[in-house]
């Protein structure tokens, strides 16, 4: 009996432990801000992830058409900018509300393929959520508009991410995801080399480099692999918009961000939303692939 109890949790287990690594991940990611900033950092994390992925998969073995060559290409460059936007508003907005804002992206992909009134229930729920962490002079902890304005543009590209993942859908996870962050690794470090020059050289930064890259793309990744052949769609997606919360309460106890009780609200109306979302559901949609969910 104990045996099909702890069967049955494992899907939610390995959704638990791929938001919270990637929770980890991107704190201890944080903290290398002050050496090589968020470009640096957005480097060392998306080029050893996709150094990590390519041993690990070496996609050169599957064979690849030049249809599926152009949009992985796509996949991967818009994976490598997302990664880069969200990174960049980190600089000035809490963990958390970041990844709250980003969550607008997917949530509004999911929405645009159905016309139910529901859905658009769920848009209003998230768009409400949103317009209390818009930085328009409410409350006593107005955000950053510079950083917000980061947020939005990870938000719009993790949904155009998804919108490529799609197209290559029909690929092996593994095939797809660590050619697209080859991709992805094209587009960003010559960004982190033109800020951070040699300092991305130092044995910390890669050190810890490394730390994250794993921590944040590989282990998630083959959680939410594990998580996904168990569960139906509309169950995971419902798991996965814990996601804003994990990582307000990491950042809470490893970086010391804490939120007002408008923020928490605001989280709350974005999960509350996604996870409606993902629970009316009813539209099949092809699988994308994974890259660790999001760019944190």
């Amino acid at each position: 009996m104990a045996t099909t109890h702890f069967q049955r949790a494992i899907p939610f287990l390995a959704v638990l432990g791929a938001v919270t690594a990637l929770g980890i991940g991107t704190s201890w990611a944080k903290q290398l801000f002050p050496l090589v900033g968020a470009q640096g950092t957005t480097a060392v994390r998306v080029g050893f992830s996709a150094l990590l992925l390519l041993a690990l998969w070496r996609p050169w073995r599957w064979h690849l058409s030049r249809a599926d060559a152009i949009s992985i290409a796509c996949y991967g460059a818009t994976l490598g900018a997302m990664n880069l936007m969200f990174y960049m508003s980190l600089r000035t907005l809490p963990f958390g509300l970041a990844v709250a804002i980003e969550f607008a992206g997917p949530l509004t992909v999911a929405i645009a393929a159905s016309r139910r009134r529901v859905d658009f229930a769920w848009l209003a729920l998230a768009g409400f959520g949103l317009l209390m962490l818009l930085p328009l002079g409410l409350g006593d902890r107005e955000l950053d508009p510079v950083g917000v304005l980061y947020a939005l543009g990870a938000a719009v590209l993790w949904g155009l991410y998804i919108v490529y993942g799609k197209r290559v859908g029909h690929l092996h996870a593994g095939h797809s995801v660590s050619l697209g962050l080859l991709v992805a690794a094209i587009v960003v470090v010559p960004v982190g080399i033109a800020h951070a020059g040699a300092a991305l050289l130092s044995p910390t930064v890669l050190l810890v480099g490394v730390c994250v890259a794993a921590i944040s793309s590989a282990i998630p990744i083959s959680l939410e692999m594990v998580a996904m052949q168990r569960l139906p769609k509309e169950a995971f997606g419902i798991m996965i918009s814990m996601e804003p919360a994990v990582a307000a309460l990491l950042a809470m106890g490893l970086l010391d961000e804490h939120l007002d009780a408008r923020q928490w609200l605001a989280i709350a109306c974005t999960m509350a939303a996604s996870m409606g979302s993902a629970a009316t559901a009813r539209r099949p949609q092809a699988a994308v692939p994974l890259a660790a969910c999001s760019a944190a």
